[in-house]
């Protein structure tokens, strides 16, 4: 099975959904052979730094006051929590992420990208460190196992850039318009932070879906027997 997730490292409730899918996924029977694939999604792609706060650009988008736009940001830190995660957007720097998303694709060609994903995610969120920044992208992609001094190459160099619009193109193509958005074998969508039997549901739907629609049918044992002269077991047959 593979579960596609669409998300951005500056969306409070993709690492919410996040971690809701991943309880979800740790108690599934067959998680073994669950493949996980992060894609890209930038919410703000012209998103340019500012001195501004997090209060005041959420404030500045909806249109309300700075108070509104804290409370609403206060109600996400009570929400993170129920999951065991702990937002401080008092400290949190607005940023443009296409540089980490770029970064994530590194990761992906690395086989790093899940432990990437977390780090940046928490790095955001709970630490408050600077995302626009290359040398704090590097150092964070550091610690989750890959080799800063090639991820800062990375980004000075401009690479992935390409493989970061094919992810935003195909989740355009498939009507994604808002993030966490889940791709459950190019099947079945959930979109947000769903409840964690929400997900729970859809990948036993799948699993049990793929155990039914296999494409190879096992012969009954004197059907095999048969047609052996028609299989390729000791290589000569043409195709």
């Amino acid at each position: 099975m593979k579960v596609e997730i669409w998300s951005d490292y500056v969306c409070p409730f993709c690492y919410i959904g996040k971690r809701r899918f991943e309880n979800a996924l740790s108690g599934f029977e067959g998680r073994e052979q669950v493949e996980v694939v992060y894609k890209s999604f930038e919410l703000d792609p012209s998103f340019q730094k500012t001195d501004k706060d997090i209060h005041a650009v959420l404030a500045q988008k909806y249109g309300t006051s700075y108070e509104q736009g804290k409370s609403m940001n206060d109600q996400m830190t009570e929400r993170a929590k129920d999951v065991g995660l702990a937002y401080d957007f008092d400290r949190a720097i607005p940023a443009n992420t296409f540089d980490a998303h770029r970064v994530s694709h590194f990761a992906k060609q690395n086989g790093l990208l899940k432990e990437v994903t977390e780090r940046i995610l928490k790095g955001y969120f709970t630490e408050g460190l600077d995302l626009n920044d290359h040398a704090t992208l590097a150092k964070l992609a550091g610690e989750a196992g890959l080799d800063e001094q090639a991820t800062l190459a990375v980004l000075k160099e401009g690479k992935f850039a390409e493989d970061v619009r094919a992810d935003e193109e195909e989740g355009s193509r498939l009507g994604i318009t808002g993030v966490p958005f889940f791709v459950f074998n190019q099947k079945y969508g959930v979109s947000g932070a769903q409840p964690e039997d929400v997900f729970t549901e859809v990948l036993e739907k799948v699993k049990k879906e793929e155990q039914e629609e296999s494409p190879i049918q096992l012969l009954n044992q004197t059907e095999n027997q048969k047609n052996k002269e028609n299989d390729c077991s000791d290589g000569s047959c043409n195709i």
